[in-house]
């Protein structure tokens, strides 16, 4: 790199004081770059990207950024090779070796509710189950989940840092241009001591520079090219021309980034446009305005089996306080009942379809803005108040906010818990899941914000189905939905909004069933298949889960 570009030169020669500033100055850039790099270096530690070579628009994703880590290590090692590092045992060491520890409490009672008499962490290893009881199932969870990669990871996850020092100036975010589109780069320019010619040179892989008008005393050449030169003896005039330049998409994909590499002579950056459609928004309107219409802002959905005695309960519950609320229910009894009255919607489906099919069927049919999610059993009381809930979506920017639930016994549970993942490398990541919230919602002081809530919850309509429930949660299933919106949806919780639950109490004890209490029973409770734990470990990618308080 020319760091001794642009020195003023007198007589062919440098005066004693002119030498010794230019020594300072050439050393505070070279210290300034060996930081740089060993920062850069890392950086790259810590993220260490998975997969093998892939098609189409990928390959060419994946070349540039093995390229540009190529050139950085090459870089690292020419300046900084002899200086020793030690990487620590815990938290970012810890990190950077990608190796999360599924680890629980050493003690565990095994006793009914002895999760409610006892706190403490519980671990599962969910390879050991599930990798073993299939002998190819690991080969070909690597598979589908090197295949996510390659569908969900674009040209803009690459970490790309400016090297300080650059006379290069170029926009690091914020480009973007619709597919097969054109698009003026801002922020081009460059910065640099008077030299006898300027020249700066643009490359992409997935588009074609122009330029929309030119500007006297400068060439450029390769209009319409993937890479495209500017020069000039002025240097005002070139950065004049760098206002023009015009990136252009070639190569259609709904939703990716093109790397465009930017450089002069000793010095080359680079920065991303991102290519994509822009996203269009899905709006509900929500009548005059003034105080909240539930009718026209929510509907209530649920999934019943057999209970139909609570389920017209719940029915009824509802009627009292909002009489004009859609109620849309999706029903896979082998028998089904009549479900009937004003502002109900009952869909039949195949006899045992299963717990979050229902759910899927039943958020498929809303139309409203809001959908309010409640079991057949629940029971709204004068407590069970809908306009709070809407509320709180309307005025932050949760998704979602759970209530609270009532038991027979006096007894209200909300639910929380805070979820997060690490990295594990190749067997798998780490789940965690803890009972809590992470802080108080402003402006709402029962509210907190969490990553899962109660099965008692009011969410946009819209995120729920981008999030969707996998139907092969036939009997139990609810933190799957939650851990299935990790990074998409907003949670909160708040515990002044509160709905009644039926007992269980009666319907579990041999003596006090019914005949629809058994049935019930023999479907809920009798589940055996332990399919979440292996959904966990196939579909998202998880190697053991933690859980705890």
């Amino acid at each position: 790199m020319n760091v001794c570009a642009g020195r003023r030169e007198q007589a062919g020669r440098w005066t004693d004081g002119e030498e010794v500033t230019m020594r300072a100055q050439k050393k505070k850039v070279l210290v300034g770059l060996v930081i740089s790099l060993i920062l850069v270096a890392l950086l790259f530690r810590q993220w260490t990207p998975r997969g093998s070579a892939v098609g189409d628009i990928q390959n060419v994703i994946v070349s540039i950024k093995e390229k540009l880590l190529k050139t950085s290590l090459q870089n690292l090692n020419s300046y900084n090779g002899s200086i020793p590092y030690h990487l620590k045992q815990t938290g970012a060491g810890s990190t950077a070796k990608n190796g999360c520890v599924c680890e629980g409490d050493a003690w565990h009672v095994d006793v009914p509710f002895g999760n409610l008499l006892f706190s403490g962490v519980a671990a599962q290893n969910l390879g050991s189950a599930n990798g073993a009881s299939e002998p190819d199932m690991s080969q070909r969870r690597e598979q589908e989940f090197q295949s996510f990669l390659r569908r969900s990871r674009s040209a803009a996850d690459i970490l790309i840092v400016a090297e300080a020092n650059s006379p290069l100036q170029y926009p690091t975010q914020g480009v973007e241009v619709p597919p097969k589109k054109s698009v003026l780069i801002p922020g081009l320019g460059l910065r640099q001591k008077a030299r006898r010619l300027y020249s700066v040179n643009l490359t992409a892989s997935m588009g074609t520079f122009d330029v929309v008008a030119t500007v006297k005393e400068v060439v450029v050449r390769g209009e319409g090219e993937m890479h495209l030169n500017v020069s000039s003896r002025l240097l005002s005039a070139l950065n004049r021309q760098l206002q023009f330049v015009t990136y252009t998409n070639e190569l259609f994909h709904p939703n990716t980034a093109d790397v465009v590499q930017f450089g002069t002579v000793g010095f080359q950056a680079a920065f991303t446009i991102k290519i994509r459609h822009q996203i269009r928004p899905k709006l509900y309107d929500p009548g005059p305005r003034g105080e909240y219409n539930i009718s026209a802002l929510v509907t209530i959905a649920t999934k019943t089996f057999l209970r139909y005695d609570k389920l017209q309960d719940l029915i009824s519950s509802i009627r009292q306080f909002y009489p004009t609320v859609t109620i849309v229910i999706a029903d896979d009894s082998e028998h089904p009942e009549p479900v009937t009255g004003s502002h109900i919607e009952h869909y039949i489906m195949p006899f045992g379809k299963g717990w979050f099919a229902g759910r899927n069927l039943a958020v498929s049919q809303v139309g409203t803005k809001y959908l309010l999610w409640v079991d057949d059993d629940f029971i709204f009381t004068s407590n069970t108040k809908l306009e709070k809930m809407v509320d709180v979506l309307e005025r932050t920017t949760l998704d979602l906010v759970g209530g609270a639930v009532r038991e027979v016994t006096g007894y209200t549970t909300t639910y929380r818990h805070t979820i997060s993942t690490e990295d594990g490398g190749e067997e798998g990541d780490c789940l965690h899941m803890r009972k809590g919230f992470h802080h108080v919602l402003e402006g709402f002081p029962n509210c907190v914000v969490v990553d899962a809530c109660i099965n008692f919850f009011m969410a946009h309509t819209d995120k729920v189905r981008q999030v969707g429930f996998d139907p092969r949660l036939k009997r139990v299933g609810h933190l799957e939905f939650f851990v299935d919106g990790l990074g998409s949806l907003h949670v909160g919780s708040c515990d002044d909004i509160v709905i009644n639950h039926a007992s269980k109490i009666k319907g579990m004890l041999p003596f006090g069933q019914s005949s629809s209490d058994k049935a019930y029973s023999k479907f809920r409770y009798h589940d055996k298949s332990n399919i979440q734990n292996t959904l966990y470990y196939f579909k998202n990618h998880f190697k053991c889960i933690t859980s705890g308080s």
